[in-house]
């Protein structure tokens, strides 16, 4: 697919030369440090040396002494708490660590995960008469709840509290709950808004460490799962979710949870050192298996695990749930993708809307996300459950697929989600009509270059400037992720030594190198049309990031190419 190539702006070029001169680093590293707002000795210190000294006080979000005294008074007065939760990776890391730590001070306290199917996203009218039917007074809600106006009204006629922990944005009028966590509410004052759902409760039991006078040590050993959380979950990998996330994978690389290290002696790298990359492949989708096949209660028991044997029982349900995940995956991928290879005027739409009664529902934003790598178009993959039809809606950069939905409101149940994903519910007499409005709405407010995939390049480099103290301080920016991506450099005119070669069905190998500079080994996934062009000769540009490759015990650094122009 062709992919437009776009240079980020330079920054100021006298903020750039001083910082790089009061670093004494080169001025590409210092480009990359000032175009993410770092722009004294001092900030970089703090960039380059997080600290757990450097995380906010708990208190500075509203609410939070409300909420404490509250869950003091229950514990005081033996009430029953339910820790309530979403079912993704967000919310069940969210449920093990409140769960986890509570429990070690509390006997009456049990975890509810609404059922994806039956219940549906957020607080539901079933978990709260669960509460009320079992004798549960106060119900904390984590990564889900900030909506909930009515849930929330109906359990306090039933006499139960809330206290809502969550990180989306808040309505007009917040819930009537005895306290709401969210730094996105206009009258907090928490100095960090994107923390995880999983990190509002971490903020919530580092409180409870605080108000105590216990040793901050106890939360610390939740880091990892609170790491999983903001890498599974894709917010901002800044400012405290950095911190959080940098001694978080030191706890999953050293000393995980017994529900973790189950996970990572599943997965297909567990010699190597895991980063933000690897939790998403591999340990994020195992989480998510589990409310996507099954209940994702189950998630929460393995996250819970006190044993490494208990928790390995656990682990082997949740790998089976995740092939089956994959299975229905691959299986509606290659039907989605048949669909429209035999249609002409669907390859010719400007979106893809899709139907089949029989997709499996817990995988069509998986299926969505496929086919808009693969086509590059706003998609939407619709299934039947329960009666009507839910569909999962993914978008491209730059477009606003909630904008377009609400264009389409008038044939659609029901809709929320964001400018890049969203879920939708419809009847089934509306498919055609909304396919048909749909892909009329896009077209009039998508612009050409939307369909056209960007590489997002950080700023040019001579593969000169490449050496081992470049890559050591390049290092130093992980953990990479949203606003602190693994930056892609541009280098010029650069010619291969030796042929180029196939790796695997579609992968390039080859070893380039630039005017007076090292040679260096590259990889290209997914290049391998460009094989003929590049073993002809001819100097050609690279955009790409730089890696560290281990093969056979040997380290050496690594391009890891992302385009290829000429």
């Amino acid at each position: 697919m062709q992919k437009r190539w776009v240079l980020k702006s330079k920054s100021e070029v006298k903020k750039v030369n001083q910082l790089g001169n009061e670093l004494g680093i080169n001025p590409v590293l210092a480009e990359l440090l000032v175009s993410r707002n770092i722009e004294t000795f001092d900030t970089s210190k703090q960039f380059f040396r997080p600290s757990l000294d450097q995380l906010h006080n708990p208190f500075l979000m509203q609410d939070m002494e409300k909420a404490i005294a509250r869950i003091t008074t229950a514990i005081g007065q033996n009430e029953k708490i339910l820790i309530y939760g979403d079912y993704d990776v967000d919310g069940t890391t969210a449920v093990a660590v409140v769960y986890s730590f509570f429990r070690e001070f509390h006997s009456r306290i049990e975890f509810y995960i609404p059922d994806r199917y039956a219940e549906g996203y957020g607080i539901s009218t079933q978990g709260i008469d669960y509460a009320a039917e079992n004798g549960f007074s106060l119900i904390i809600a984590l990564d889900c709840g900030i909506k909930a106006n009515d849930k929330v009204d109906y359990a306090n006629s039933k006499n139960i509290d809330f206290i809502i922990g969550d990180h989306h944005l808040p309505g007009d009028e917040l819930p009537k709950a005895f306290a709401v966590l969210d730094p996105k509410r206009k009258d907090c004052a928490y100095p960090y808004k994107e923390l995880s759902g999983c990190g509002i409760g971490f903020k919530l039991i580092q409180a409870f460490i605080m108000k105590n006078d216990m040793s901050l040590d106890i939360c610390y050993q939740f880091l990892d799962l609170v790491a999983v959380s903001i890498a599974s979950d894709i917010v901002p990998i800044t400012g405290e979710n950095r911190i959080l996330t940098h001694f978080g994978l030191i706890k999953l690389n050293t000393n995980p949870c017994c529900g973790l290290q189950a996970l990572v002696d599943l997965s297909t790298n567990k010699t190597k050192t895991f980063t933000v990359n690897d939790i998403v492949f591999q340990i994020g989708p195992r989480i998510n298996a589990s409310g996507r096949i099954d209940h994702a209660k189950d998630a929460v028991k393995l996250l819970i695990s006190k044993s490494l044997q208990e928790a390995k029982d656990f682990s082997i349900n949740i790998d089976d749930q995740n092939n089956v995940r994959k299975d229905f995956d691959l299986r509606i991928t290659e039907e989605a993708l048949a669909i429209i290879d035999q249609n002409d005027s669907l390859k010719t739409r400007k979106s893809t809307v899709l139907y089949k009664s029989d997709w499996h529902k817990g995988v069509i934003g998986i299926v969505a996300s496929r086919l808009t790598e693969k086509y590059y178009r706003p998609t939407i993959i619709l299934t039947e459950t329960n009666g009507h039809i839910a569909g999962s809606c993914r978008s491209v950069i730059g477009f606003d697929l909630y904008e377009a939905l609400s264009e389409c409101s008038d044939l659609l149940d029901q809709f929320g989600g964001h400018k890049y994903a969203a879920g939708l519910t419809m009847q089934i007499g509306n498919i055609k009509l909304f396919q048909d409005r749909f892909e009329e709405v896009v077209s009039k407010l998508i612009t050409p270059q939307m369909l056209i995939q960007e590489i997002l390049i950080d700023t040019k480099l001579n593969l000169q400037d490449i050496d081992a103290k470049f890559h050591r301080i390049l290092s130093q920016f992980e953990p990479f992720g949203p606003q602190n991506e693994s930056p892609i450099f541009l280098s010029q005119k650069v010619s291969l030594i030796g042929p180029a070669y196939l790796v695997g069905s579609n992968h390039l190998k080859m070893t380039i190198k630039q005017e007076n500079s090292p040679s260096f080994d590259c990889i290209g996934f997914g290049l391998s049309e460009h094989i003929q062009a590049i073993n002809s000769g001819k100097p050609f540009d690279i955009c790409y990031s730089i890696e560290e490759n281990v093969w056979r015990g040997k380290k050496n650094l690594q391009l890891n190419i992302k385009g290829i122009r000429y």
